[in-house]
Order: C-alpha cells, then sequence, then structure tokens
C-alpha cells in the first residue's frame, strides 16, 4: 500500500496590525481620489478593541489618486494599479510610520517631545527620488556620502512650510527602483490641493499627529479606499 501523504497545513497569517497600538486610518471615495478622511485609533493592548481619538481629519492625497503600495499588506486584490515613480498617487496599504523631521531644531520643545526619532532639516538633508542613484527613497544628509550619483532629489527644507513638520511613511523600504519613493504626511499647501504623492492636511493637524505618535506603539497608516478597506476589515483586522 502506498504511503498516505500528510496533510498540508497552511501556515496561519497573522494581521499587519497584529504589534500596532496606533493607526493612522485613512479612507478615500475611490482610486482617483484626491481627498480623504483621516482618523486616529489607539488600542491598550493587541487583544483589545480600536478606540477612535479625536475628530476625523481632511487630508489631500495624490494629483492622480491612490495606487497600490509596498508595505505590510499581504496582497492587494484585483483593484488598483501598482504604484510607481512620478505617478502622482499616493500609496494605497499599510505602512509603518518610522520617523517625524522639520524645521525645529534639536533642543525645540517640539523635538524633545516627540515620541518618534526626529530629524531636523537642514540645507543638506535630501530624499532621493532619482531611480538610479544607490540612495533612491533614502532621506541622506549630503555632506555624509562621498559621491552625489543623483540627478534629482526633494530637498527638506523647504522655503514654505509643507515640510514644517511630518512623518516618514515606510513605503517601499527595500528600495526598489521605480516602486515610488519619498512619502511622507506633511502640511497641505491648502485644504483641497492635491499633492505629488504623499499625504497632507493642515499644519495644525500635522503638528497634533506628529506629537501623538508614539515608537513604542508601532504606528501604522492604513490607506485605502473605501471598497478596498471592507474588503479587508475582517481580515487584517482594520478597525
Amino acid at each position: 500500500m502506498p504511503p498516505i501523504p500528510a496533510r498540508t497545513v497552511e501556515p496561519e497569517v497573522s494581521s499587519p496590525l497584529t504589534h500596532s497600538r496606533q493607526l493612522l486610518v485613512v479612507t478615500a471615495t475611490d482610486w482617483t481620489s484626491t481627498t480623504a478622511d483621516l482618523q486616529r485609533y489607539v488600542r491598550e493592548r493587541a487583544d483589545t478593541e480600536w478606540q477612535a481619538v479625536g475628530r476625523p481629519t481632511l487630508v489631500s492625497l495624490g494629483k492622480s489618486g491612490l495606487a497600490w503600495g509596498l508595505g505590510l499588506h499581504h496582497h492587494t486584490g484585483t483593484e488598483g494599479l501598482p504604484k510607481r515613480e512620478g505617478d502622482g498617487r499616493a500609496p494605497a496599504g499599510i505602512f509603518a510610520i518610522t520617523a517625524l523631521f522639520g524645521e525645529a531644531d534639536d533642543e525645540s520643545q517640539f523635538a524633545q517631545s516627540a515620541r518618534l526619532p526626529y530629524r531636523c532639516a537642514t540645507g543638506d538633508l535630501k530624499c532621493i527620488d532619482d531611480p538610479a542613484s544607490c540612495y533612491y527613497n533614502r532621506v541622506i544628509d549630503q555632506r555624509e556620502v562621498d559621491t552625489v550619483d543623483w540627478r534629482s532629489h526633494e530637498d527638506m527644507l523647504r522655503d514654505d512650510e509643507r515640510y514644517a513638520i511630518g512623518a516618514v511613511i515606510s513605503h517601499n523600504s527595500a528600495c526598489l527602483p521605480e516602486a515610488g519613493s519619498c512619502i511622507f504626511l506633511h502640511v497641505w499647501q491648502a485644504a483641497g490641493i492635491p499633492t505629488a504623492g504623499c499625504t497632507a492636511a493642515s499644519l495644525a493637524d500635522v503638528s497634533e499627529i506628529c506629537l501623538w505618535l508614539d515608537k513604542t506603539a508601532h504606528p501604522l497608516l492604513v490607506q485605502l479606499p473605501e471598497a478596498e478597506y471592507r474588503r479587508h476589515q475582517e481580515d487584517w483586522g482594520l478597525p
């Protein structure tokens, strides 16, 4: 008698929210939306319910809407395009929020109160958006590199207030060329005006959110069209 094959047991896939206790949930009407609502959530432990914090906040998205980014989510489904460099789309999915940046110096009250790593922007701080560069999708101090190998970048110290304060969204953390770069939560130009691919809000709202974020709570950005949010709500453990 031939041996009976062992039963294949599918590994249990945990929710990408398993270790998080802070969420920024951004829901847009559809893939082409250039504005959305942001709601903060918090929970005490992974086995407790999410609780809304504060009021919903209006945010601006990319000028071309949303596209699937590279983050912590397991799959994308059938709708939506993959995000590409220069497509004018904000990334959809689940992403770690890893650091803060802004114009305040390291000794400022803001920097001292921040509960995420904070970096003061200078004229030498750049985010590299040239896919051919070995520094692609990285925020670097150009004084610390031997060779400038990029042809384009974003200045982290600007002459407007859009980067007065912001948070780094860990999209495309593997820095795959052409998959999209330099994704932040930052200050908008004005209400209703879209971005080049980031998520933006008023200076007051961004400042409040950035001071609320806490490294020990493993904060995440969940950013999806409403239909995708409903589709993944149960299996991802969304609020």
